[in-house]
């Protein structure tokens, strides 16, 4: 049974392309034939050409190989998911080694074996596909990033505490360092990696990220290193893992302290090895990635608990970037209230101002779920208005709103936080001068869990939290 594929052969000797067509036709089931090189350009603009034999020399006494060189260059330039095997009368090793450097996939010399030929054609319709499917990857990636990418947030602040980290990532991006993004959840660690992968040498390849407490157990190595068809049950094809797709690129991976100890080790290996073994495959694939992790965990502590692998760690964070909580950079707010009411102005087409007194109500709260919270708060404050004025404390749910003493944030009535609700009259205020925060956390959390009637989806999107990290403050609290 012929295989599917098409061949181009190219040699000035009638006799070569009537022997090497009536071996290949019996196996492949397009095979074109012609004794001119110049006919190659129309030929591939023609139909699609998987591989090309190609002589090395057309002029009378020519032995040099120059011609193929010539020709497998242009051919190339063409189309580089062609797969091109040379062949001359005059083989030697040095001209094989300067042929594979060029780009060839194999070299043949004349006279040939029937054997040998079919072989080295068998291997570059093999290399072709390869080739095809890698190209086809490779547009998929940059389409995805490409996608993902403008849907991103800009990654701003003028605080000297977001210049230290810009500082920072301005240093480190240069180099092929691994990164650790600490910092509480809803900071901003993945604008803060894509912001470290846009000014690195790797900016013009693939940006994956990947929530480490997202993936499934049974599923981590899959998701990472890929698998092949048949590994496991539901295997119904092959897939390549996020290790893969990144190869070239930055890997950013995010909630990283959620890694179980298993699978720490699993990825410790990789980082070491810069290597990955899909599932059901005995074949190692190097990859050469950028590893950008984060965590809102103390790793340090993790480590000290048994929690956490300490070689891990120390692989990790070559370079260690923080960043601050929104309420250590009270001088972004304004900037990134400004940024996001115009983000989500333009995409809800509202025309819509916050007022000078709601800017600095906003500059008062104490943002629990930081830049995400602040993000969240105005979209839906954008949603919810009735006017071109953004009501903020009723999104927020106060009526008006009393921050630190002040009574003229919002000039109305006063109300603040207790243990049991979101929002209480101030006569029935107890511990107001309470500012520790995982106390303030806690009562925040449980007026957002009683808001929403125990629903935890809802509170942690209320909060701007992941469900991970909801759940994490959750058994904190013991709610």
């Amino acid at each position: 049974m012929k295989q599917a594929g098409s061949i181009l052969i190219v040699d000035d000797n009638p006799d070569i392309l009537i022997a090497v067509q009536l071996l290949l036709k019996q196996h492949y089931q397009t095979v074109i034939t012609t004794n001119n090189p110049f006919d190659i350009e129309q030929i591939l603009n023609e139909q699609k050409i998987e591989v090309i034999l190609l002589d090395m020399n057309f002029n009378h006494d020519a032995i040099s190989g120059q011609e193929g060189f010539y020709w497998l260059k242009k051919i190339l330039a063409q189309d580089p998911s062609i797969v091109v095997v040379l062949m001359t009368a005059y083989g030697d090793i040095q001209l094989a080694v300067d042929a594979i450097k060029a780009g060839a996939a194999d070299f043949v010399a004349k006279p040939w074996k029937n054997e040998q030929l079919l072989a080295s054609i068998t291997a570059a319709f093999s290399h072709a596909k390869d080739k095809q499917q890698l190209g086809k990857l490779t547009r998929q990636t940059q389409g995805l990033n490409q996608a993902l990418s403008g849907q991103k947030f800009e990654f701003l602040g003028k605080s000297s505490a977001m210049q230290r980290v810009f500082d920072t990532i301005e240093k480190a991006a240069k180099t092929d360092a691994n990164i650790l993004i600490t910092g509480e959840s809803g900071t901003g660690k993945e604008l803060a990696a894509h912001a470290i992968h846009l000014a690195s040498h790797r900016s013009d390849q693939a940006f994956i990220s990947l929530d480490m407490g997202s993936v499934s157990q049974n599923l981590f190595e899959s998701e990472l290193f890929g698998h092949k068809k048949g590994a496991f049950t539901d295997a119904k094809n092959d897939r390549v893992g996020r290790f893969e797709l990144a190869n070239n690129g930055s890997i950013f991976l995010d909630e990283l302290g959620n890694l179980p100890l298993k699978q720490q080790a699993a990825l410790l290996a990789a980082l070491q090895n810069r290597q990955v073994t899909p599932v059901g495959s005995s074949k190692a694939i190097n990859v050469n990635i950028r590893i950008i992790c984060a965590t809102n965990e103390n790793l340090a502590q993790a480590v000290q608990e048994g929690r956490f692998r300490q070689d891990l760690l120390y692989r990790i964070n070559t370079v260690e970037i923080r960043l601050p909580p929104l309420r250590d950079r009270l001088d972004d707010i304004p900037l990134l209230a400004q940024y996001y009411l115009e983000h989500f102005s333009h995409k809800y087409k509202r025309v819509v101002s916050i007022t000078p007194d709601d800017m600095k109500a906003l500059c008062q709260y104490h943002w629990p779920g930081n830049v995400r919270e602040l993000a969240h708060v105005i979209e839906r404050a954008v949603i919810l208005s009735d006017s071109d004025i953004l009501d903020v404390c009723a999104v927020v749910g106060l009526d008006k709103v009393e921050f630190e003493g002040t009574n003229n944030a919002l000039g109305g009535r006063l109300l603040t936080i207790n243990e049991d609700d979101a929002v209480v009259n101030n006569s029935e205020v107890k511990n107001d001068d309470d500012f520790n925060l995982d106390r303030v956390e806690q009562r925040t959390v449980r007026a957002a869990l009683k808001h929403h009637q125990g629903n935890v989806t809802k509170a942690a999107k209320a909060l701007g939290l992941t469900r991970g990290a909801m759940y994490r403050r959750l058994e904190k609290y013991d709610l």
